[in-house]
Order: structure tokens, then sequence, then C-alpha cells
């Protein structure tokens, strides 16, 4: 950054006999030159620094506090929406109304003490105008006991954190399925149905967010379908071992998008936010709070909002991200003013929800229907924060169970890729109390072949996985194996008439080709889509027909 004397440049010498003024120093240079030859050197003695700053009032030494605490610098919008304007003014009007005697804001304070200047720096989204602390200054400005770091927000009240919701580690088993799922190519409303039997154990996991999740993990290849090594190694590792790395996906990646996820919001345009940089800052500010207890989610966002609301915005731009509110009215969400239905959403889903399926909080509501308003860390939350597999979650071990007639009943708790690979076999009959129910049908043997696998992959896994395996199960396996299909069910639009010759007589007339296999002397099938024609003819024949209700 700039230093004290190119932080001065173009500055007339009234401005610099303010300064001096502000700190006490005698000033009587003739012209500018002379003015920063005597001016620079006294405002870098670190005594009349410290006698400078010990006289500025609590509001401006927060904002030179909150300087230091970003390196000596802050985007200009944002500093002058915490700490005020400096008021734009030429030297004419400036020697006249002399602002620096009634200052209308910290930073007006700060600026005429040129503790604080402005330039363009550049910046990941281009240049950018900061507010900065000059570079020869910064290091020499006695530390204040306000700059160690203390928690955004308060404890959580006791109604905030009436009713709890434990963290669990049911995104695995979700995992499972859903990478089932994508390996059989369900169609996508089937996927997305998922949903639904997900929400009591992990509130705002959607399949979408979860196959990102995937993504980012190095499961799924660019087409969206299971990677077979990595999905193989990912469901054999115990459940810590798996958790982690979901863990770790999700906090290293700049591919998965928190903000495009959040619940709510609808996205147009082509702008682009960085997701692994707003996710950073909101962990960063987490790190702050007590590991154990209970924290207000509101007021935790509401501090970020007046601490650091430009966590996820470059140069504090409220405007060029198009983004509505799906339920409001059908205006874009721009300007500092909707922060909170944004920037503050984005808080909160991060923690109810990333956060939340990943095992890292607990969270808490007023009500058993209420949105969170309440957060404390689990104690395996700094494990999975840095990478490392939690310890004490539960072994897989439950054994499937078969049943005679065809169906599969799988427990949560056995062993993930004894299901992944028994989906493929199944049809999926959803989930009931933490058990897992497929059928054995001839449709889903036929789509397993059709993927290359054989009904002695599916005769291993029953061996190995299930309690026991009913014998006449292996006897209906085997024979479809070797006959295929023996027995087919169908609808069929059945024709009763009156007697055997009026049946024969039908037979042989224009309507004969319209009629199937005979159930009886005077039954038989009516070929789909001849309903109508046949009751023509029989009209024609003398024959007046009646359709049946439901047929």
């Amino acid at each position: 950054m700039p230093d004290l004397s190119q932080s001065l440049q173009g500055r007339d010498l009234g401005h610099l006999r303010i300064v001096a003024e502000m700190w006490g120093i005698e000033f009587d240079a003739p012209d500018t030159r002379v003015g920063f030859q005597r001016l620079v050197p006294a405002l870098l003695n670190p005594q009349s620094l410290k006698e400078v700053i010990a006289d500025l009032p609590a509001e401006a030494r927060l904002a030179l506090d909150d300087l230091l605490q970003n390196e000596g610098r802050m985007a200009w919008p944002l500093f002058t929406r915490r700490y005020g304007a400096v008021r734009e003014m030429g030297p004419g009007r400036r020697d006249r109304d002399r602002p620096y005697l009634k200052p209308v804001s910290a930073a007006e304070m700060l600026w005429y003490r040129a503790l604080v200047a402005r330039s363009f720096f550049d910046a990941p989204g281009g240049p950018q105008e900061f507010a900065y602390i000059p570079d020869d200054l910064l290091p020499i400005i006695p530390s204040s006991q306000s700059l160690d770091r203390q928690p955004l927000g308060r404890p959580a009240s006791p109604v905030e954190r009436a009713h709890p919701h434990s963290a669990n580690d049911f995104i695995l088993d979700h995992a499972c399925t859903l990478l089932a799922a994508l390996r059989l190519g369900l169609p996508a409303g089937e996927i997305a149905a998922l949903a639904d039997t997900w929400k009591s154990s992990t509130p705002l996991l959607t399949p979408a967010a979860l196959q990102r999740l995937l993504a980012a993990a190095g499961l799924l290849d660019d087409n969206g379908l299971p990677q077979p090594e990595p999905t193989r190694a990912f469901l054999e590792a115990n459940r810590g071992e798996a958790l982690a790395l979901l863990a770790r996906a999700w906090h290293q990646s700049d591919s998965f998008n928190d903000l495009r996820l959040t619940p709510g919001l609808r996205f147009e345009g082509e702008w682009e936010n960085n997701p692994l940089q707003a996710r950073r800052a909101v962990l960063d500010f987490l790190s702050m709070t007590p590991r154990g207890s209970w924290w207000s989610l509101p007021a935790f966002a509401a501090a970020i909002r007046q601490a650091h609301p430009d966590f996820q915005r470059p140069a504090g731009d409220y405007d060029s991200w198009f983004i509505r509110d799906e339920t409001g009215p059908n205006e874009f969400l721009r300007g500092f003013e909707h922060w909170d239905d944004v920037d503050g959403a984005l808080v909160r889903y991060i923690i109810t929800g990333p956060l939340h399926w990943l095992g890292v909080v607990d969270v808490a509501s007023p009500a058993e229907d209420a949105p969170p308003a309440a957060f404390r860390f689990l104690a395996w939350a700094s494990d999975l924060l840095e990478g490392r597999p939690p310890q004490g979650l539960p072994s897989e071990e439950a054994p499937m169970l078969a049943s005679s007639d065809a169906r599969l009943r799988i427990p949560r708790l056995a062993p993930r890729a004894a299901r992944y690979r028994a989906a493929r076999f199944c049809t999926w009959d959803g989930e009931r109390d933490g058990v897992y129910l497929y059928r054995i049908t001839p449709a889903s043997l036929a789509r397993a072949r059709q993927q290359g696998l054989s009904l002695a992959h599916l005769l291993s896994l029953l061996r190995r996985y299930a309690q026991a395996t009913p014998p006449s199960l292996l006897k209906a396996l085997e024979r479809w194996d070797q006959h295929g299909v023996e027995a087919r069910m169908e609808q069929a639009l059945v024709l009763r008439v009156s007697s055997p010759e009026m049946l024969q007589a039908l037979r042989a007339s224009r309507a004969g080709r319209f009629l199937g296999d005979p159930l009886g002397p005077t039954s038989v099938i009516v070929k789909s889509g001849a309903r109508e024609k046949v009751l023509l003819i029989l009209a024609e024949m003398g024959y007046l027909g009646v359709v049946e209700a439901g047929e």
C-alpha cells in the first residue's frame, strides 16, 4: 500500500495545515513541498502517533481497529457504510465550513488526521477503491485490546433452543441411495422424489445438492454417473472416513455453490460468485463461537451484517447479481437493503444445511415446525472441519433380510456397499423406520443383466450378507435364470355372450379379427383398442352390448 508521503500527494497546503492542527504540530511551511518535508516525519513519530490515537473517540478507534484487523485496508463502500461518509468538498468550502472541527463520522475523523487514505488497488474482481492505513504508519500504530477476536452474536435464548434437532450421519445412507439410483439410470423425477424420504433426518438436503457434493468429492464422472473405483472405496470405507471425505469435499470445493442451492432464491443471468471465498469467510466467523454452547442464529447473522456484510460481495457490489425471491414479489433482490434476503439467507443455509447434514452442528427451533434459530458445534466438529474422520460412529454389520416373496429388507446399518450392489438387482420400495425395502422382479433382474451383472453376483451377495435366504426364493431365481418369465399377469378386456352359438357367429363375422384367445364357450378376450368396433358389429348382427362399469 502507499506510504504516508504518497497518500498525501495531491493535498493542498490547507489540507496539510489541518492535519498538523489535528496532531497538535506547529506548522508554518510556506508551500506544499516544504510542508511535506516537515509534516511527514512528525506524523511518523511513534510517541506523537500514540498520543493522537489515545485521544480518538471510541467510534474512530473502532474504525481504526477494524482496518488493522483487515491487514490495513477495507473496501471503501464497506468502510463508509460502517463508519460514515467523508464529505466531498473543495478547498474553499472546506476552509470556510471547517468540517474537521465538527466531523460527521468516525471515517471523517481519521481522514483529517491522515490516519486513513483512499485509493484504487487491484482486486480479484478488478480495480477497487479501498480505505487504507498508509504503509509506514501501519506497523507503528499501537495495538488495542479491542483487536482480540470476539464471537459474533450472542448465546441462544431458551426460546430459540427449545426444540433441538441433533445432527447425524444419515447423509452417508442417502448418498448410497442416490449413487444406486444414478447407476440404475432412474428418471429425474424419481430421483428428485427421494427428498421426501430425507426430510425428517436431513432437512434441506435435496438430491440435487447431494449430487453436487458427490461430484465435488470425485465420485461422479462428467455425465453424473458413479465412477466405479472411487464409489467402491467410498462405500467400503467406515462411516467416519466416508463422512470426513464428504466434509473435506464441501470445505475445499469451488464448484459446490451454496448460494445457488439456498432455498427460496431464483438466479438469472451470467454473473458469477465465489462460493469457496464465502464459505471460508462464514467458517472463519464460526470459529470464534464457543464450542458446545447453543448460539443464536439470528444474532449471528445480524452480527455478520453489521461487521462483515461484504463477505461474499466483491467491491461491496449489491446490484449486479440477478436474484429473485421465489415466493415474494417478482422483483430482483438488489441493493444492501436485501442483505438479509440473500447474504443472510446464505449464512443460515450453510449452518442449517451443509454443516448440519455433515454432522458438524446441531440446530434448534423455537417450535417443532419453526425454522432453526440456534446452533451448537458437536464434539467431533473440529475433526470434520480439519478433514479427520470422527470417532464413535456406528459400524455397519446388520444383515439383510430376504423373504420368500422376493423382498429384501436392508437395515440402515447394513454395509452400504452391499446395499448399493443389491439395489442394482431390485426395484426400490422406499424406506421405513430405518429399513430400506426392495423387491426382486423379472424387470429388475433383466436390467441388471443388461448392465453386465449375472445371477451369480446376486446369489453371492445373498450368501454373504443375508441372514438366511429362503429355498423357494433361490429356486425362483434359478428358474428365471434358466427359463425367463414363466408366469404373466396382464389386464384384458373380456367379452361375455349369452350362448356358444352367438360367439361362433361373432368369430365368423368381421369382428373375428378383433377377438383373441377364448376363455370358455361364451367368453373371449377382445384385442386392445377394438372395444367400440366389436360393439358396432354386434349391433349390426342384432345384439346390443354394454360395457360394465370399471371396464
